[in-house]
């Protein structure tokens, strides 16, 4: 059984958000088409405490794109965004969430950032998605969300990792590109772990 996965489609990655990656607003209609296709729909949600390690503001003279070592682990420092119960932290408003079966939430431990849905970044803790779809009886797993360099290809890394038959929706990513052609470079990352780019 198939399963499709929508990251992190929240307020604060979307245009006018606090992280807003260009075009992420555009994916939603990509959503909202693709739900009745499958038999379950997940989201997830980055939902950080407010003094997140990996929020430049948490750091003294640090900005948004320096690497840092958070806890052992290198660790991009981003804008404040996704903070627990506040508005950027939402699904955003276009997207049916009546077609959702069940949220995840991820990046919720200070100190340990979670691109993936699966597990935070050092792989030291699960979400509960890759068991939970497990239970539900899902082999194969549609991605497609925000951002493309970063939680989506985490996100698909990690999938397959679990042994998932794992697809990428390109219609329905968007990158931050820190550098010009990250976005590029994940979809050649995901393809070549094993991932079928469609």
């Amino acid at each position: 059984m198939r399963a499709l996965l929508l990251i992190d489609l929240q307020y604060d990655f979307c245009p006018g958000g606090a992280l807003p990656v260009e075009g992420g607003d555009e994916v939603v209609s990509v959503a909202n088409a693709l739900m009745a296709e499958f038999p379950l729909v997940v989201a997830t949600q980055d939902w950080h405490p407010a003094d997140h390690g990996s929020f430049a503001a948490m750091h003294l003279w640090r900005k948004p794109g320096q690497v840092i070592d958070l806890n052992g682990l290198p660790q991009v420092l981003w804008p404040i965004h996704c903070v627990q119960e506040t508005f950027g932290a939402q699904l955003v408003a276009g997207l049916d969430k009546t077609g959702i079966h069940r949220v995840f939430h991820k990046g919720t431990d200070q100190g340990l950032d979670s691109y993936s849905g699966f597990y935070d970044n050092g792989r030291r803790k699960s979400t509960g998605l890759g068991e939970w779809l497990r239970e539900q009886g899902i082999s194969a797993v549609h991605v497609m969300g925000l951002a493309t360099d970063y939680c989506v290809k985490h996100s698909v890394l990690d999938a397959l990792s679990l042994g998932f038959e794992t697809h990428v929706v390109s219609a329905g990513c968007r990158g931050v590109n820190l550098s010009a052609e990250d976005a590029d470079r994940a979809m050649e990352e995901m393809a070549a772990a094993g991932a079928i780019i469609g």
